[in-house]
């Protein structure tokens, strides 16, 4: 299935590279930026009609644009790549393969690394440059996905302490080889057996986003959200859990932790799971909205081009949030590329005009709904006439302890287990990909 792993910096230097069918040359890595260039050249406004120039950036912008396509082909190989963090991850292909697949694992071995290094950057893997080359050999035999749980997997290579760093290197000072152990000693490969906590006690956080697309006139186009809820276990022993939601048949396209039996929640609607130890992902969903319940924030732009340039108002309304505060407000306002000067006023926040990027961003920060509407009003000037308009106005917030689709935990049972565990339980709902129209 993979054939090889090839990480590589916004520079388009290798950091790591790992190959399981076959070893496939670093010339790849040139291909996947020649393909990228062809890519970003087919782009409408990417070649100057004046001069018959190509406006391409260099080289290392090729590895940190987010709309080069997931996948490329090429005469011998289809180049999916993943950007995450500023490392784009490239995995060359031969055989025909689910992408979707690849892609999953992907992020599976980014999470992963995560979990073990805390940060993914270059110098975290260059820094346990051996750790990550291990983890890739467990993770994947021949190309296939063997072992994936971040528990078992710490049961094999433990993770990258200080003191671990140092007993390694005493030992490979001294001719010892760490000792591997040759099975699992968990009859659950994704818990750890032995755990034992002074405090039992279990924390979920449902989290969601939305994602937007609003009309000029205010309505609402399409909305959706998607969620997670992320749970922090610290539970002693092996603790069989049932988890009750309020409203749990409002979200669909549910994906679960291997963990969730997932007979249980098809007839139920009823979480059942042993769960790992420590930080994991429990389950995502999706979650349709209605009109009345898509945004906490109304926005209402108004833009009037002139000959050279054009004047801008725009007015935010808060909407109900069961009473919770919108926090951490930003617009993004594209500006035409062709804008020399920005002048504006707000009677919220603040605004800061980039004139490198072209965009006006507002902070208005928090809001509530009694508060009074915030406006930002002002003026741009183009260097040329009749500059196109086709803005799109980016949204960007944060709303604590309010899930938008009204998902809520109703109750949590333990089995197997002599001890009462204390739960926690957050909800947070912020802004995904919306988009504004003017």
């Amino acid at each position: 299935m993979l054939n090889s792993l090839f990480v590589i910096n916004k520079q388009g230097k290798i950091i790591i590279e790992k190959h399981w069918r076959g070893i496939i040359s670093r010339q790849i890595v040139d291909v996947f930026n020649d393909e990228c260039a062809k890519f970003m050249n087919s782009l409408p406004g990417s070649l100057d009609e004046s001069s018959n120039t190509t406006n391409i950036p260099l080289k290392e912008s090729y590895f940190v644009r987010d709309d080069v396509p997931p996948v490329l082909e090429t005469n011998k190989y289809w180049l999916l790549n993943v950007l995450r963090d500023e490392l784009t991850w490239l995995c060359p292909v031969e055989r025909e393969v689910d992408p979707m697949l690849i892609f999953e694992f992907i992020h599976r071995i980014i999470d992963i690394l995560t979990d073990y290094l805390g940060d993914v950057s270059e110098t975290s893997i260059r820094d346990n440059f051996v750790t990550v080359y291990q983890l890739l050999e467990e993770m994947i035999d021949y190309g296939y996905p063997l072992t994936t749980e971040p528990n078992a997997l710490k049961e094999i290579i433990m993770p990258p302490t200080i003191m671990n760093k140092m007993m390694t290197t005493v030992g490979a000072a001294a001719g010892v080889t760490p000792k591997v152990p040759q099975n699992m000693s968990s009859n659950v490969p994704w818990r750890k057996a032995g755990v034992k906590y002074t405090q039992n006690e279990i924390y979920f956080d449902i989290v969601e986003e939305i994602d937007a697309t609003v009309a000029a006139n205010g309505s609402v186009i399409s909305c959706e959200a998607h969620g997670s809820v992320q749970t922090n276990c610290r539970l002693s022993g092996m603790p069989d859990l049932t988890l009750n939601f309020i409203n749990a048949r409002v979200i669909d396209d549910v994906s679960f932790h291997p963990c969730v039996r997932y007979r249980k929640w098809d007839s139920e609607k009823v979480l059942s799971f042993v769960p790992p130890d420590g930080h994991f992902k429990l389950m995502s969903y999706r979650a349709s909205l209605s009109p009345y319940q898509s945004l906490p924030l109304q926005i209402k732009p108004q833009i009037t081009p002139t000959k050279n340039g054009g004047r801008f108002d725009i007015m935010i309304y808060p909407r109900s949030a069961d009473g919770k505060p919108i926090e951490k407000i930003e617009l993004t306002l594209p500006m035409p590329k062709s804008t020399t000067t920005v002048n504006a006023t707000c009677n919220l926040g603040q605004y800061m005009y980039d004139p490198v990027n072209k965009t006006v961003r507002w902070e208005v920060g928090k809001l509530q709904l009694k508060d009074r509407a915030p406006a930002l009003s002002g003026t741009f000037n183009t260097s040329e006439t009749n500059p196109e308009l086709g803005l799109s106005i980016g949204l960007d917030f944060q709303i604590n302890m309010y899930a938008v689709s009204g998902l809520k935990v109703d109750s949590l049972r333990l089995f197997h287990e002599g001890y009462k565990p204390y739960k926690g339980v957050r909800s947070m709902t912020k802004a995904g990909k919306i988009h504004i129209r003017t």
